[in-house]
């Protein structure tokens, strides 16, 4: 049964990879940041925290509303792919003229969304710099230590700048990632990363002549990266010939709002999406201080834990939304099918064997992170509904991805509202307080809640599915 699923298995961890070791890459770097922040100051590391949470809390939603631009782009991609096989097959490699218009049309529509995509990423960068630099004033107001506070202003500031360039990045990597490439946004981020490493320890201890400026250190390396990475693609782009096309093409008169209005009918709600999923994991950490310092420790650890497989779910849901939208765009609804099946799969197969470490070294796992003995309770437990979790996030993360594929994210975005803030939450809470159950009962909430959302996803998608026609999914995704 699995062998014919062999070459999307392939395929799909071809493109999931190298986004994989991006998010590895990040995580890292955050690491380390948090790590050498830290050995400089605790109030340092508190600054730093503190913004961050602040930052990506709304960085999440701009960044997620990007996230609209590789499905519309997957589907020209597999449209002209289509396109060009049928030229290449052809008698004489002559086509009518009807192909030629259409491989054409798909030309211009990618260029089209390349360029409107450009105009987008401004407008949610103007949006994103008002509403964050809007905070600055209003630091002292969010309850922390006036030493937080005033080491945190300078930092937070650097960070704000580091807006525009980060989300042009953004920009820039969904856009080939509907191209069907991850391997350079993988390797701009890594070779960016290191880069951000070494400028933190110049200018966070001072070291070759340079100013020790702690967190605010931090900050300036955490900028001048974030402006390289977008430069590095455009360098990029520039090499590669099939891609320079699409900047020399930028002309004013090119931005279209039809363009625009679809990029943000399919971005927002993706966007809301992901914001909720962080308000969510967000609420979680202030419920659970709420119990005790020892349980909020265990939930730090499993939730370390639960970020590293995330890394694995991440990369196969990427691949999901890629490989769906070309197949979608060749018209291959068995391809949409196949692809869709092999991620389900593979996400199952690697979070089980995930999940069955975790519930192996339940006892083990937490002794990396503490001697406490009461956080090492605590944590064995949570560890445990970590493996649990990974099983249903996993299957959650692959279904919204499919749909994002086939560009349906309306209703994925209520369900995950629903599920995020009416399940999760509430169950969490009722277990941790009145059933006295602690930070046990707020986990469990979450299994429930991503199960109830793994569970409406996946119908959603056998849904639309069975609606799908080749003329109905042109005129849906390609109304421009």
């Amino acid at each position: 049964m699995f062998r014919k699923y062999l070459p999307y298995y392939k395929r799909n961890l071809k493109v999931a990879l190298p986004v994989m070791l991006t998010q590895l890459g990040a995580s890292l770097v955050g690491l380390f940041d948090s790590i050498m922040v830290g050995r400089y100051a605790t109030v340092d590391l508190a600054a730093v925290s503190f913004s961050n949470a602040l930052f990506f809390t709304v960085m999440v939603f701009a960044m997620g509303a990007l996230m609209g631009l590789t499905p519309l782009v997957g589907f020209q991609v597999g449209s002209l792919t289509a396109s060009e096989s049928e030229r290449s097959n052809s008698v004489s490699g002559l086509t009518s003229n009807n192909e030629r218009s259409e491989w054409s049309d798909c030309r211009a529509i990618i260029s089209s969304l390349f360029q409107n995509g450009m105009l987008f990423t401004v407008l949610l960068s103007i949006f994103t710099l008002v509403l964050l630099g809007g905070c600055i004033p209003f630091l002292h107001c969010f309850g922390q230590d006036p030493a937080v506070v005033e080491a945190a202003r300078p930092y937070y500031v650097l960070i704000v700048l580091s807006i525009v360039p980060f989300l042009f990045f953004t920009f820039f990597k969904q856009f080939l990632e509907g191209l069907g490439n991850t391997s350079v946004a993988m390797v701009i981020t890594l070779v960016m990363n290191g880069l951000n490493i070494f400028l933190n320890w110049l200018f966070i201890y001072g070291n070759w002549g340079c100013p020790e400026l702690g967190a605010t250190g931090a900050g300036i390396g955490s900028l001048i990266a974030r402006i390289g990475m977008p430069i590095c693609f455009v360098v990029v782009m520039f090499l590669r010939h099939e891609w320079k096309d699409y900047l020399l093409a930028v002309r004013l008169r090119n931005f279209q709002a039809s363009v625009l209005k679809q990029l943000s009918r399919i971005g927002f709600p993706i966007g809301v999406q992901t914001l909720m999923e962080t308000i969510a994991f967000t609420a979680a950490f202030v419920f659970i201080g709420w119990i005790s310092k020892e349980a909020l420790a265990a939930h730090q650890i499993a939730n370390q834990i639960c970020d590293m497989t995330f890394m694995v779910i991440l990369g196969i849901g990427s691949a999901t939304t890629i490989r769906v939208s070309h197949q979608l765009g060749a018209n291959n609804l068995e391809g949409v099918r196949m692809a869709s099946n092999a991620s389900i799969h593979l996400v199952l197969l690697i979070n089980a064997i995930g999940a069955t470490v975790m519930i192996g070294f339940r006892n083990y796992i937490p002794l990396l992170f503490t001697h406490d003995q009461e956080v090492i309770v605590i944590a064995s437990q949570l560890v445990v509904l970590a493996g649990v979790l990974q099983l249903a996030d996993g299957l959650q993360v692959v279904a919204a991805s499919m749909l994002r594929g086939i560009t349906d994210v309306k209703v994925p975005m209520i369900i995950a509202m629903f599920s995020y803030t009416i399940v999760c939450i509430s169950i969490g809470l009722f277990l941790a307080f009145p059933m006295g159950m602690g930070a046990v009962g707020i986990w469990i909430g979450f299994v429930v809640g991503l199960s109830v959302a793994a569970v409406c996803l996946h119908t959603r998608f056998r849904i639309q599915y069975k609606k799908l026609s080749t003329r109905q999914i042109a005129k849906k995704i390609s109304n421009f």
